[in-house]
C-alpha cells in the first residue's frame, strides 16, 4: 500500500503539486506493475508517466527499485523532466512531507547523480535551501547530514557533471558551521560538524579556482569559522601564502574583495517559503498595514530558540537580493529599511 505523500491539517487545501503526482499514479498504476509494457509515449504521456513513477518511488518504498528501472527504460531527455519534478517537490512540499518520503527523496536524488541527470545542480540547490540556519531540530540536522554526505560520497560524479555545485555547498556549510560551533556539548552535532569540516576543507584545498566565483562573501564566511582549528591554516595561507592554493592568477586576497557575491549564493540561506513571504511583504503590503504580516512571519520562522542567526541571512537577502523597481520605491509599500529595522529588534545577542 502506498504511503501518504504529505501531512495535511483538516483546514488546509490539497497541494496542487502533490495532487498532480497522486492523480498520475492512480491513473497509470496498472502500467507500473511488472511485467512492464514499454512503448514510446507521446509528450503528454511521458509527463504523466514521470509523475506517476516519482509518486511510486516516494510512496511505495518496497517497489522503488522497480519504478527506477521503469524510468531508465523510458527516459528520453537525460532525466531532465524527472529531476525537475523532484526539485518541485523539494521546493513546494518538503516541510510537509512525511519522514519516509523524505528518506526516499534522498535515495532518488543519489540515483539521479549516479546517472548524471540533467538539472542535478538545481536539484541539490533546492535541498540546500531547505536547511534552515539556527535550527537544531532533528529533522534539520538530518537533512544537513544527508546532503553533506552526498557531496562527499558522490564527489567525483558531481565534479564531472557540474563543478560549480561545490561552491553552493561550500557557501551553505561554512554558514552552518559557524552556527553549529556556537552550540556547545551537543553529541548529535559532533559527527555532522566533522563531515562539514571535511567537505569545506576539501573544496577549498582541491578546487579553490571555483571557490573564487563566490566573491567577497567567502572572506566573511571564513572569518566566521577561523576560530575552528581546522580552518586556521587555510585562513593563514589565504592571507599570507596564496601559492598554496595552486590557482593561476590568484595572488592576493584583495582579488576576492573586488568580486561581488552573486545573489544566487545569498538565496541559498533563505528557504523558498521565506522568500515568497518576504517578496509579498515588500511588494504588496502598505506601510502601516504590515504588523499582522510581520507577526505571521515571525511566528513561523523566528520564534524558535537559536533562530537569531537566521535574521542575518534575511537582512542580507533584503539588502543584496531583493531589488524593488522605482514604482515600488516611490509608492506607499513598506520600504526595505522598515522591514530591516523590525528584524533587528529580534536580535538580543551581541554577535548577531
Amino acid at each position: 500500500m502506498a504511503l501518504n505523500l504529505i501531512r495535511i491539517a483538516s483546514h488546509e487545501a490539497e497541494n496542487p503539486v502533490g495532487c498532480s503526482l497522486k492523480e498520475a499514479f492512480e491513473l497509470l498504476e496498472p502500467k507500473l506493475r511488472p511485467p512492464l509494457a514499454i512503448t514510446i509515449p507521446t509528450p503528454q504521456e511521458y509527463l504523466l508517466l514521470n509523475k506517476a513513477i516519482l509518486y511510486g518511488v516516494l510512496c511505495e518504498t518496497h517497489f522503488a527499485k522497480t519504478h527506477i528501472k521503469h524510468l531508465h527504460a523510458i527516459v528520453t531527455d537525460g532525466y531532465g523532466l524527472f529531476a525537475s519534478l523532484i526539485a518541485k517537490v523539494v521546493n513546494e512540499l518538503y516541510t510537509k512531507l512525511v519522514d519516509p518520503v523524505k528518506c526516499q527523496l534522498i535515495w532518488v536524488t543519489k540515483e539521479m547523480i549516479h546517472v548524471q541527470a540533467v538539472g542535478i545542480h538545481g536539484l541539490l540547490v533546492c535541498f540546500l535551501r531547505q536547511i534552515v540556519g539556527g535550527d537544531f531540530s532533528d529533522g534539520n540536522l538530518w537533512l544537513c547530514f544527508e546532503i553533506v554526505s552526498i557531496f562527499l560520497t558522490k564527489w567525483d560524479s558531481l565534479l564531472e557533471v557540474e563543478p560549480m555545485i561545490l561552491t553552493s555547498g561550500l557557501y551553505t556549510y561554512l554558514s552552518l558551521l559557524a552556527d553549529h560551533y556556537r552550540l556547545l556539548s551537543n553529541p548529535k552535532l559532533e559527527a555532522l560538524k566533522q563531515l562539514e569540516i571535511d567537505f569545506c576543507i576539501k573544496v577549498l584545498r582541491e578546487h579553490f579556482s571555483v571557490c573564487l566565483k563566490i566573491g567577497r562573501d567567502l572572506v566573511r564566511l571564513l572569518q566566521d569559522v577561523v576560530h575552528i582549528p581546522n580552518f586556521r591554516a587555510t585562513w593563514k595561507d589565504l592571507v599570507l601564502n596564496q601559492g598554496k592554493f595552486k590557482t593561476p592568477g590568484f595572488s592576493v586576497i584583495s582579488q576576492l574583495y573586488n568580486t561581488r557575491t552573486s545573489s544566487q549564493y545569498i538565496l541559498l540561506r533563505i528557504s523558498p517559503e521565506m522568500e515568497t513571504q518576504l517578496q509579498f511583504l515588500l511588494t504588496y503590503v502598505k506601510l502601516g498595514s504590515q504588523k499582522r504580516y510581520q507577526a505571521w512571519f515571525a511566528k513561523k520562522f523566528l520564534c524558535a530558540p537559536n533562530r537569531e542567526t537566521l535574521i542575518v541571512d534575511i537582512v542580507r537577502f533584503i539588502c543584496c537580493a531583493h531589488h524593488p523597481p522605482n514604482e515600488i520605491i516611490q509608492s506607499d509599500i513598506i520600504p526595505r529599511w522598515a522591514v530591516v529595522g523590525w528584524l533587528l529588534k529580534y536580535c538580543t545577542k551581541n554577535y548577531v
